[in-house]
């Protein structure tokens, strides 16, 4: 078996309305021979944030007094916060430096995933809306431009509980199941797993990490191929969260 994994450059700044599906076509040309039926492409939240206009000038945010006590407790700048917490439905922990929530569409993470780096100066970029909507969008726009059927995942990164480190994880998917159920398979010995669940989504967007890199947006696209996954029309990376009553970390 044989993965490959093929970085996408774009030229120019992403701004609303861009043509983010025309893009990674005219890209997969150049960099991946074109897109293959059977591919994922994986793209960062934050290109497609900036496509869908959610953008955000912080001059024109009024932080409450709430945002201006936890800026004040957490040293973040307080239209961030104020940004965090418009995003959130409830904060999860907060303190050294911190600002941990729950956010609209269920995700835990620092910030509600308001961010300030790879964004217009002066500017924050707030995760899509719908990313699971956002990544079927782009699927059937990609099938309607290349006439090839590709599975799309929307990365974002993400800190983890007891781990240095951040990685890039699935905050949505289309056309392949975020996750491999392997329950009842033999391992080599004969031994029936039991709790083996193999988050398929989150493997992808990691490997896609290793060509589009955290500190550039410049290459904000990777497409992938080699990988065996599943296919599903109904998929979610909503599947990926863990029940509150299920984290052992809340």
């Amino acid at each position: 078996m044989k993965v490959e994994v093929y970085g996408v450059k774009l030229d120019g700044e992403v701004e609303p309305g861009f043509d983010l599906a025309k893009a990674i076509v005219e890209g997969a040309a150049r960099e991946a021979d074109g897109l293959r039926d059977g591919d994922i492409v994986v793209v960062t939240s934050k290109v497609v944030s900036k496509a869908e206009g959610r953008v955000v000038e912080l001059s024109r945010v009024q932080p409450s007094y709430f945002a201006e006590a936890v800026a004040k407790a957490t040293g973040k700048a307080p239209e961030v916060v104020e940004l965090a917490l418009r995003e959130a439905k409830r904060v999860v922990r907060m303190g050294r430096g911190c600002l941990i929530t729950e956010d609209l569409r269920g995700w835990i993470s620092a910030n509600s995933g308001v961010d300030v780096s790879n964004a217009p100066r002066g500017c924050a970029v707030l995760l899509p809306i719908d990313p699971d909507a956002s990544a079927r969008r782009l699927r059937e726009e990609i099938a309607k431009v290349a006439g090839r059927k590709v599975a799309v995942v929307i990365s974002d990164t993400q800190g983890r509980p007891l781990r240095r480190g951040q990685v890039d994880v699935a905050i949505g998917v289309a056309g392949m199941k975020p996750i491999r159920d392997r329950r009842g398979e033999a391992d080599l010995y004969g031994y029936r797993l039991k709790v083996k669940e193999v988050a398929v989504a989150d493997e992808v967007a990691s490997a896609a990490e290793l060509v589009i890199g955290q500190a550039s947006e410049a290459t904000p696209i990777a497409v992938i191929r080699g990988v065996t996954y599943e296919e599903d029309a109904e998929a979610e990376a909503k599947r990926l969260q863990r029940a509150e009553e299920e984290d052992l970390f809340l």
